[in-house]
């Protein structure tokens, strides 16, 4: 997330467009999800602790890269490069999750993203602030000896083994038989559609937030980048709570109560004009943050613990790809000063995806019914 906030920057260096530009950060989310799938495969085959660390060490390379690119192409390359170091650690987490919390997952799966909002509040506008005091280089290398410390710490908290004796050959046939059967399920179908869409509507609106509000309501990039921050601090606060609405009350109902707010304030953003009620419409977005804990504890429930890496890394895989021609697509859009009219678009994404959640085919058999 501190990419967006860079943004400007980079236009100004490289000489690139809204449309490139939205390559860029759909390289990033391209990668982020190419590797999903292996990464899922080996948290089964190995353990979490392991695959953690080296996908930080990784990002930490990437970044370094990055940072010293010369060019253009070097800078894609090394996105890229970044993205797909990131890929492998997001399900190792979740499965880890799981199996020290089975009957809490999604309380404990939306407290561990809503950490992630607080490093994602301070992170834009700290890469902001460096950028405009400095080179934007600035606003990514001093996060490069923060990612080196995660994963010592990763390495020396997270228990070396999670599972022992598997049966289950994580590559074999009936892995994926197994792993198709369930996504040939009524319900897995449906909650597929929904990440798909949000994987677009989430990429596309992140991307050119901040540069939107430069460009559109005449913000400062520091300004822009707090308001930033802000849209991820309201993600901490409710990603716990969207957590235990799944635990509680089920996927359907979570889900809807935090993609409403939404719909609202992406409908009212490209009208509104005064700083104060921007900060309103940010917050009423915000509570989208809450979705990742809802649909990816209903995903990671769905699936057997011995091929639940690689039951979610598949659907997380095939659904972010499809979903990161976002950011390109709403460069394409931006280009063409439609960049109000972009939002309004993805307001209606927002809509079918709560009709798919209210129309999700539940049943008794299924986990978290209701």
């Amino acid at each position: 997330m501190a990419l967006p906030v860079l943004l400007p920057y980079i236009e100004t260096e490289f000489d690139l467009g809204f449309s490139i530009l939205g390559l860029l950060i759909t390289l990033l989310w391209v990668g982020g999800a190419i590797g999903q799938l292996p990464g899922g495969i080996l948290a089964d085959k190995y353990n979490e602790r392991l695959i953690m660390t080296f996908s930080l060490g990784l990002v930490a390379a990437a970044l370094t890269f990055v940072v010293i690119s010369p060019n253009a192409i070097t800078l894609f390359i090394g996105v890229t490069v970044w993205g797909l170091a990131t890929s492998l650690y997001p399900i190792a987490r979740i499965t880890i999750l799981s199996k020290i919390y089975p009957d809490r997952l999604g309380s404990a799966l939306g407290l561990t993203m809503a950490t992630g909002d607080i490093g994602q509040t301070f992170v834009p506008p700290i890469a902001g602030l460096l950028a405009a005091l400095f080179i934007w280089q600035t606003g990514l290398s001093f996060i490069i000896p923060l990612i080196i410390i995660s994963g010592i710490g990763v390495w020396i908290i997270v228990p070396r083994r999670t599972h022992i004796n598997s049966t289950t050959e994580t590559l074999s046939m009936d892995t994926g038989y197994s792993v198709l059967a369930e996504l040939r399920r009524p319900p897995m179908m449906f909650v597929s559609c929904i990440l798909i869409l949000f994987f677009f509507f989430w990429q596309a609106f992140t991307s050119f937030l901040p540069t939107y509000l430069v460009i559109e309501k005449g913000l400062s990039t520091r300004r822009a980048s707090i308001l930033f921050g802000m849209f991820f601090a309201a993600g901490a606060i409710i990603k716990p709570f969207a957590g235990m609405a799944y635990d509680k009350i089920g996927m359907r109902w979570a889900l809807i109560c935090v993609l409403l707010g939404p719909v609202g304030g992406l409908l009212l953003l490209p009208i509104v004009e005064s700083l104060s009620v921007l900060i309103i419409i940010i917050l009423m977005i915000s509570t989208m943050l809450g979705n990742g804990a809802i649909t990816q504890s209903f995903v990671a429930e769905q699936f057997p613990s011995d091929i639940q890496g690689t039951g979610l890394g598949t659907v997380r895989t095939f659904s972010a790809i499809i979903g990161s021609t976002g950011p390109v697509i709403f460069g394409i859009i931006a280009d063409r000063g439609f960049f109000d009219k972009g939002y309004i678009g993805l307001s209606i994404i927002l809509v079918i995806v709560i009709l798919f959640t209210y129309k999700i085919p539940l049943q008794e058999g299924d986990k978290n019914v209701s």
